[in-house]
């Protein structure tokens, strides 16, 4: 027995011994990319012994003590991991190659989790992130036109601060929302919030089968914004400083003073009316010798500047441990205005500026190994700041201010006006001395997430639960003043002095002060229950989810109680998907939601949907044999329902009636005179059984990869029904007695087209080059709209598109007399050189009853986008070009119709002027392009028409980006791990057949802030 224990204590002590030598190495080294530059920051690690590792330093090198049989792990962020043994050696040189990612295994955000894009079933697109961050503007969006498929955005305002306009695929309701779901980490907010520096994904979500689970907020397409989260490793800081010089892209051209007055007096004399000014006078127009009584002012050049400079910083910082990861980020925008300054004016800014203040951060912690909770707090501050007079106001003056109306002031220093409206001063006092406005907007945003894992109730299964809370307050502050101003009778007294009359006094700021205010505050509740996992070939996976939100308004609310009540949602909803080795898939999802804004009997609503797909390239008979040429061919459909419960802007309980305690009503009998009763009466009527507006959408797709994913792309044909749209009930006759007409769901409105994109990539020798296109076209039908009956079929809005344009057909211009004598009647006295218009319904008459859709769309209907990339060594090139067509608009005004005041008001446009318009005796062109001149109102030539309809189509160099990154090697020397510089010139180039004004406004009239081409110069550095 003794023996026995001898030999163990000896044997344990030899094994301990052991133990104690093992052997550990030192192993040191450099690790370089495939061009041999050293990469900082890889973390280099022990595999399964945690706690063990290093990163690489400046150079690239590392020092590490292993135990000896162990492997090293080499991993950096957008390379292959590499493996190493560790046997006797003591350096290891590594070498590590960029990841190849596949279009495959490309991880697409959707509604209820991330997929593989080869598992998605829907319509989805993810974006661009980068191709957004190059547009130098204070949104996200207005990088969004013919950048994204499926997306139509339209930027109306060229306005520091404005926002681009879009919605996803078509407008396919002539209801009151029309606007896309936008979500932010899960929770519904505004797009322009976001800063896209902070932005990681960003993906848009077109067809039922992806925004059916958001029920009554999920008919005009959702998207999805995930910001960026920290990465465990270390700090890694980001810096971005550019500076951008602001032109405006097109502005109206105005005719000089000679000019302006010559053609004043053909417009009177072509009417048969005596000239409005001598010869002397013109005389005196032309040569500028009493500025002060026969001006010439360019308005537009005292107005605007060349250009302005504007600015944008960003810096963020990522980093954290094992058990902790932070994401802090913020950035400011300075957007100048385009207006001139008087200098004098020292104690305020008149300028129209804006600027912007955005920060977020967000951290992770993992509390088990198990239990992970996200905390995030994000918000922005706004201000802006206008003339005090309004920046609309400055456009309509800018382009009602004639040259000869008068000086920008008297050469004595008073200050000229038409006449004692605060809207009627000369555009220089409107700008420079009518005080400023000054508006202040607040966000913040907070949000908790936290996930659970479940694997101990069952392998896949994991709860997600968040909550959020925003506030928002906006404030205004109006200071408004302006000088004494005059106005000079037209002729000089015997000694030639002027005299003038007083048109107003001065007002002071301190007199004219006013404010106002506004807030809400809305608060998230969602719960998810997430359940994956894979059987061999069978990957089954399902979604359970809870949503409710409250938005209440706490300022600006007024006395009536409706306004005071939070506006809710509640709702279920869940996906259930299955797909058999990556070849065919189904999806099953359903939102069932319920607004607060319906009667209890309609107030729920179930919104269903199915889609399938077939992955063609994983059949046997083409993996086979064409695996290296097809990557992925997936043809995919889909059907469902979405809802929408916005029905009209500010409604609040349409199943409740309202009644009006002041006032009067109309009570009266058949064929006899109405009479007016004072008293209580119905201002709207009960609408029990309004609901939902449905959406019923299918979508048939292909998404493809080919030749190793050189060429990829996706294609895709929609349709759409929507029905249940809120509108007037126009058909019911006036017998019925109701003076308030009802409203009810009664309009159905369908929508089909196509969306699609490309990508081609190839390396011609060190080179790479991205050839890429997307474009999206929809058309839609008014299929019902509950209006009154006429005998004229084609006057109904049923069977007409959308936001239709509708006006009179003409036929060109009068030639003579004759041909009036011989043409249906029309309003007005009638002249050879007048539009001539289409009888339609053969009446004789040009009435109302002629009025037929004509042109497009005033909305685009055609959105497009091309660009070509290309990159080699550091240096990199991005072009662009956007377009958008199928869209039409009127022109109308005191600018366009010259001389339709009759009273001195309105401006002449160059184009106009030179242009090819009728003149008796000179030119008697019956197709020319602007009809015989009219001194005053011309009922006939000012209708809405074909002759005054315009194409807006037009194609624009976007964006050009430029940049070029300088050598690692170098860089490294510094103690930087990046730098790059950037030029990126935007709207540089516009092709349109409309040359008055920047098309992509829609304006009819081109009072409105012109769009910007830049030049901006940055540089981004990270370390």
């Amino acid at each position: 027995m003794k023996k026995l224990l001898f030999i163990g204590i000896l044997l344990m002590g030899l094994s301990l011994q052991g133990w104690t030598q093992e052997k550990t190495i030192t192993v040191t080294g450099i690790v370089t990319d495939t061009e041999k530059e050293p990469l900082i920051g890889v973390n280099i690690s022990v595999q399964n012994m945690p706690g063990l590792g290093v990163i690489t330093d400046i150079n690239g090198g590392y020092r590490i003590s292993v135990p000896a049989y162990n492997r090293l792990v080499f991993s950096y962020v957008g390379y292959e991991t590499a493996n190493v043994l560790i046997k006797e050696q003591t350096v290891v040189n590594v070498t590590m190659k960029e990841a190849a990612s596949t279009v495959i295994d490309e991880v697409v955000v959707t509604g209820l989790g991330a997929q593989k894009k080869i598992a998605v079933t829907g319509a989805v697109t993810n974006v661009d992130v980068d191709a957004l961050k190059a547009v130098p503007s204070t949104s996200v969006v207005d990088g969004l036109a013919g950048v994204v498929p499926g997306v139509m955005a339209m930027q109306t305002s060229g306005r520091p601060g404005s926002v681009s306009e879009f919605w996803i695929r078509s407008i396919s309701t002539f209801g009151a929302n029309t606007a896309a779901l936008v979500l932010v980490d899960g929770f519904e907010r505004d797009i322009d919030e976001v800063s896209v520096e902070d932005i990681e994904s960003f993906t848009v979500l077109k067809d039922a089968s992806a925004t059916a689970i958001y029920g009554s907020k999920g008919a005009n397409g959702v998207v999805l914004i995930n910001t960026r989260r920290g990465k465990e490793g270390k700090i890694n800081i980001n810096a971005k400083a550019e500076g951008f010089y602001s032109m405006l892209t097109k502005t109206p051209e105005f005719v000089d003073g000679y000019t302006y007055a010559s053609m004043a007096n053909e417009a009177k004399a072509a009417r048969n009316q005596a000239p409005i000014y001598s010869d002397t006078e013109l005389e005196l127009f032309r040569t500028g010798l009493d500025p002060d009584r026969f001006p010439s002012v360019d308005w537009m050049d005292v107005m605007m500047r060349d250009g302005a400079w504007s600015s944008r910083v960003s810096l963020n910082m990522t980093g954290g441990g094992k058990t902790a990861r932070y994401y802090v980020g913020g950035s400011f925008q300075d957007q100048q205005g385009m207006y001139k300054s008087d200098r004098s004016l020292k104690n305020y800014n008149t300028n129209a500026n804006y600027r912007k203040w955005t920060y977020r951060m967000n951290v992770d912690i993992d509390i088990t190994k198990t239990t992970l909770l996200k905390v995030g707090i994000s918000g922005s501050l706004r201000k802006q700041n206008d003339p005090g007079s309004g920046t609309d106001n400055i456009w309509t003056v800018l382009m009602g201010y004639n040259p000869i109306m008068m000086p920008v002031t008297y050469s004595d220093g008073r200050i000229p006006a038409w006449s004692e409206k605060d809207d009627n001063l000369n555009p220089w006092v409107q700008a420079t001395m009518t005080g400023y406005n000054e508006s202040w907007k607040n966000n913040i945003q907070t949000n908790v997430t936290l996930e659970q894992k479940l694997d101990f109730i069952t392998k896949g299964l994991r709860f997600v639960g968040r909550f959020g809370y925003d506030t928002y307050n906006s404030n205004w502050i109006k200071r408004y003043e302006s000088p004494e101003v005059w106005k000079a009778d037209r002729y000089r007294q015997a000694d030639g002095s002027l005299l003038f009359t007083k048109i107003r006094d001065e007002k002071v700021m301190d007199k004219n002060t006013s404010s106002g205010s506004s807030g809400d505050r809305n608060e998230f509740f969602e719960w998810e229950l997430h359940y994956n996992r894979a059987f061999k070939a069978h990957h089954p996976s399902a979604v359970l989810k809870y949503t409710q939100s409250s938005k209440v308004y706490t300022q600006g609310i007024g006395t009536e109680l409706n306004k005071t009540l939070p506006r809710r949602n509640q709702g279920i909803a869940g996906r259930v998907n299955y797909n058999w080795n990556y070849r065919y898939f189904v999806d099953f999802n359903f939102g069932y939601t319920g607004s607060e804004n319906f009667h209890k009997d309609y107030r729920f609503g179930f919104f269903p949907a199915i889609s399938g797909a077939w992955n063609v390239a994983e059949e046997p008979f083409i993996k086979n044999h064409m695996g290296k040429t097809i990557n992925m061919f997936k043809i995919r459909y889909s059907w469902g329902k979405t809802g929408n419960d916005v029905l009209e802007k500010g409604l609040r309980f349409p199943y409740t009636y309202n009644i009006d305690t002041s006032g009067s009503f109309n009570f009266s009998d058949i064929n006899s005179a109405a009479k007016t009763w004072n008293g209580r009466h119905y201002s709207s009527i009960a609408s029990a059984n309004v609901s939902w507006e449905v959406s019923t959408k299918q979508d048939l797709g292909i998404d493809f990869s080919f030749f190793n994913d050189k060429l990829t792309g996706a294609v895709d044909y929609f349709f759409e029904h929507r029905e249940g749209i809120y509108k007037a009930r126009n058909s019911i006759p006036y017998e019925v007695g109701v003076e308030y007409t009802p409203k009810a769901n009664v309009g159905i409105v369908e929508a089909k087209g196509f969306d699609g994109n490309f990508a081609l990539k190839q390396k011609i020798g060190k080179v790479n080059f991205t050839l890429r296109g997307n474009i999206t076209y929809s058309k839609n039908e008014i299929i019902e709209y509950d209006e009154e009956n006429t005998i004229y079929e084609y006057k109904l809005k049923r069977g007409q598109r959308v936001n239709q344009a509708t006006g009179y057909l003409a036929l060109g211009l009068f030639k003579d007399y004759d041909d009036i004598r011989n043409s249906p009647k029309q309003s007005g006295d009638i002249m050879p050189g007048d539009i001539k218009y289409a009888d339609i319904n053969g009446d004789g008459l040009i009435n109302s009853g002629d009025i037929v859709a004509i042109g497009s769309t005033t909305k685009p209907n055609l959105v497009y986008g091309f660009g070509l990339s290309a990159k080699w060594k550091g240096l990199d090139v991005n072009m662009h070009f956007q377009g958008a067509g199928k869209s039409s608009f009127f022109i109308n005004g005191t600018t366009v119709h010259m001389f339709s005041g009759g009273d001195g008001w309105g401006n002449v446009l160059k184009e106009m002027a030179e242009g090819n318009r009728w003149i008796l005796g000179v030119n008697e062109d019956p197709n020319a392009e602007y009809p015989r001149l009219s001194y005053g109102s011309n009922s006939n030539n000012e209708l809405q028409s074909s002759y005054w309809l315009r194409n807006g189509s037009y194609i624009r160099l976007k964006t050009l980006d430029i940049g070029y990154s300088f050598p690692t090697a170098l860089v490294n020397k510094l103690h930087l791990n990046k730098v790059r510089v950037f030029f990126i010139g935007t709207n540089l180039l516009t092709f349109s057949s409309f040359k008055l004004w920047d098309p992509e406004l829609g304006s009819s009239d081109g009072k409105k802030y012109p769009l910007s081409k830049t030049l901006s110069v940055g540089v981004q550095v990270n370390l």
